[in-house]
């Protein structure tokens, strides 16, 4: 029989870990992924000292199978060569035996010094999904210079808690802005209402035209003047066109709350601008 009630009481054991590494990717995603820490942040692995690095309390979804450093603990780090760069990658080992047991722990795979740009160590290929018997996932590099270690960077990507996604595909949030110099940036007397509206997973830009008075490149032409800020860049693509011209004009809302205009504008152009609506981009929140 090959349906099966998986959550359902079967008389004798029967929930694998493969029946709930299936559901759990299904869920949160195929790849690798950092959980938040109970503190509402993500923690990150730092230099204890020149030759230990020190991986805090994780939580992990890796493939499906979750997977928790649960007291914090040290890696060792080879010292470094003098004159010779070279990039260690931080990673969780996971091990499947014979017996389809499955163990996972923190292990470094050492990359290889040169005298120029440090390079990732080759990854081991391997997956979880096709039941490969060692599987490495990389956490954070450890750049060396000569024999002193940088600092970690995190290389696994971050998920936030389903409460803040949800509240970011379902609450309404507003940002209002200003522009950088009403002098230099003539409003339309009847333009839109300078805001970011947030609603429903969707964002709404509704920026009013403007005419310049003077000769700028790419340029933060709206400033934050209050509501929230996204967590990353996000470019809102074409928000209108040059009186005159059949080009359209692009643009990028920052983390700072700025719309930052790209391509510029030179004086006497009429920005015509117009509202738009796009989705909210993976991953992304509001604050």
């Amino acid at each position: 029989m090959t349906t099966t009630l998986i959550t359902g009481k079967g008389g004798t054991p029967h929930i694998t870990s493969g029946d709930m590494g299936a559901m759990q990717a299904g869920i949160i995603g195929n790849g690798s992924y950092l959980l938040q820490g109970s503190d509402g942040t993500f923690p990150t692995v730092t230099m204890q000292d020149a030759n230990h690095a020190l991986i805090p309390v994780l939580n992990l979804v890796v493939e499906g199978r979750y997977a928790r450093v649960t007291e914090a603990e040290t890696a060792t780090i080879e010292s470094g060569v003098s004159g010779r760069n070279r990039n260690d990658l931080v990673c969780l080992k996971y091990t499947r035996n014979d017996q389809n047991i499955e163990t996972a722990a923190i292990a470094v795979l050492k990359g290889t010094p040169n005298t120029g740009t440090a390079a990732d160590p080759t990854v081991p290929s391997g997956s979880i999904h096709s039941a490969s018997g060692t599987v490495w996932i990389p956490i954070a590099r450890i750049p060396i210079s000569g024999i002193t270690p940088g600092t970690p960077v995190m290389l696994i990507k971050q998920i936030p808690p389903l409460s803040e996604l949800w509240d970011s595909a379902t609450r309404s949030f507003r940002e209002n802005l200003k522009f950088q110099n009403a002098g230099s940036f003539t409003p339309c007397a009847y333009g839109q209402s300078n805001t970011i509206t947030v609603a429903g997973g969707m964002i709404i830009v509704d920026l009013s035209g403007f005419k310049s008075n003077v000769r700028v490149g790419t340029f933060p032409v709206w400033q934050f003047q209050s509501g929230i800020k996204p967590s990353a860049n996000i470019s809102l693509g074409c928000i209108g066109t040059i009186s005159g011209q059949n080009y359209g004009k692009q643009a990028v809302w920052t983390t700072a709350g700025d719309v930052t205009l790209t391509g510029g504008v030179v004086t006497g152009d009429l920005l015509q601008c117009y509202t738009r609506v796009l989705p909210v981009p993976e991953g992304i929140t509001f604050a």
